[in-house]
């Protein structure tokens, strides 16, 4: 049966990347820049919820600890599941359909945020099924970059992926980074009134909590008409029963492995970072409310240390540009050595951190070095995530045929995506000290299969 015309439009004919001679590369490049802009629009979506829900007891809500702890781990849990949805579509859908219908869905859960705010009124149910929706951008990277991969060569995929992986990282910073600017703008507010934020330690400020969510919608409506009209889709034959063969494969195991321990604290520190904060240098601590009195210059945005709130996006934002930054030195000594540095890095700095899990709250002064010590530990650990995300995405091109990469890629981010879910879980129940010490001993583990398995002399897949 011959093709329409539509199909023809859409889907590109004889496609060999590793053809110089015939491979397109301002497609391929105009491809990568697209769904990066629209990935990171996507990573805008699932951690919206992370800048919104710290402050949601300021707004007038009154949730528990606990409470507000599982509600920013749902993104995390959701963009799991949806990530092994996603993985399998890109052979399905094409890139041109997945991105365009994945973009407009990011709307759903950035719009109910944008509502909800607006007044402390809403069950809690109905905030855990927004956190749930979030995850639709976290499900969207296991589509986006196998998709993306299919159309450059394996030389070039170190770099290309890690681009894309890198910058659509940076809508994690982004979005914390900007909220705090955004909500005190009153200029924006096209939809809906103002709110009053108490934070212990500082007089009420007005706010327009809205603008944090409703500003990217125009943004998300832009990304899928782009994605509609700009893409194009590589046919990859391939039903679901085929992508699953991956299964067989050992090294699809031994790479997820990894890539919980890069992408997963990654992730998941990106989630928590901010209530991390809080209830260890600011109003969360309950011994830091009642030394309020004498300490109250302390007190700003509801953290210990003068304006804390504006901290939160560094460490996602290390992690991003530590990912686009060493993919190109992926490309050139290969992924396996720089995923050994980064599990070697993520012990020491893993390790280095805890003692400042435990806050002396004897004095102002030993309050703030504590702080420095886990503002800086915690920096160093978003740095060495993000190396071996750039990693550990060069190597899976390298270990795998170009089908199963795409599947595999696919696969290991679905599994690294729980890492929000698993970090908000692990604080609440097991303390901060007690998980990050399973954090070193994961990493510990994981240095070992990158030596033996990928890095070493003579390893099996060097790569």
């Amino acid at each position: 049966m011959s093709q329409t015309k539509a199909q023809r439009s859409e889907w590109l004919e004889a496609w060999d990347p590793e053809n110089e001679e015939t491979w397109d590369s301002s497609l391929a490049w105009r491809t990568l820049w697209i769904t990066t802009f629209c990935l990171t629009l996507a990573f805008i979506a699932w951690f919206l919820p992370s800048a919104i829900i710290p402050k949601l007891n300021a707004l007038g809500y009154t949730f528990s600890q606990s409470q507000l702890y599982w509600m920013a781990a749902m993104p995390g849990l959701s963009a799991g599941l949806l990530r092994l949805v996603w993985m399998v579509l890109p052979p399905i859908l094409g890139t041109r359909k997945m991105v365009s219908l994945t973009t407009l869905l990011l709307i759903a859960s950035t719009l109910g945020w944008g509502v909800r705010v607006q007044s402390p009124t809403a069950p809690y149910w109905e905030l855990m099924v927004l956190a749930f929706l979030a995850g639709i951008g976290g499900g969207a990277f296991s589509g986006f970059m196998p998709s993306t991969s299919y159309f450059f060569p394996k030389r070039k995929q170190g770099t290309a992926l890690g681009l894309q992986a890198g910058i659509g990282n940076l809508g994690v910073s982004i979005v914390q980074l900007l909220t705090p600017y955004l909500i005190a703008i009153g200029a924006l507010a096209v939809f809906g009134g103002s709110q009053m934020m108490s934070t212990v330690g500082k007089a009420d400020q007005q706010v327009w909590y809205q603008n944090a969510a409703f500003v990217w919608i125009p943004l998300m409506v832009v990304g899928a008409l782009l994605a509609w009209t700009m893409l194009k889709s590589v046919p990859i034959k391939a039903n679901i029963k085929q992508q699953f063969d991956i299964f067989s494969n050992q090294d699809t195991w031994w790479m997820t492995l990894l890539y919980i321990m890069t992408f997963g604290t990654f992730s998941g520190l990106s989630a928590q970072f901010g209530l991390l904060m809080i209830n260890l240098y600011g109003s969360g601590n309950p011994e830091i409310v009642q030394g309020a009195g004498e300490s109250a210059q302390l007190l700003i945005d509801g953290y210990a240390v003068p304006e804390a709130v504006k901290y939160v996006f560094l460490g996602p934002l290390v992690g991003a540009v530590a990912r686009f930054a060493f993919s190109p030195l992926t490309d050139r000594m290969g992924g396996a050595i720089w995923t050994l540095i980064s599990g070697i890095g993520l012990v020491v700095s893993i390790a280095a951190t805890i003692p400042a899990l435990t806050p002396d709250t004897s004095s102002a002064a030993a309050l703030q070095g504590g702080f420095n010590h886990f503002l800086w530990g915690m920096l160093a650990i978003f740095l060495f995530a993000g190396i071996g995300n750039a990693s550990t995405f060069k190597q899976m091109p390298m270990i795998f045929e170009r089908r199963q990469a795409g599947g595999v890629i696919g696969w290991t981010a679905a599994i690294a995506a729980f890492g929000p879910f698993l970090f908000g879980i692990g604080l609440n129940f097991l303390g901060a000290v007690p998980f990050y010490w399973i954090g070193v001993f994961w990493a510990v583990m994981c240095v070992g299969i990158t030596w033996w398995r990928y890095a070493r002399r003579g390893a099996p897949k060097p790569g």
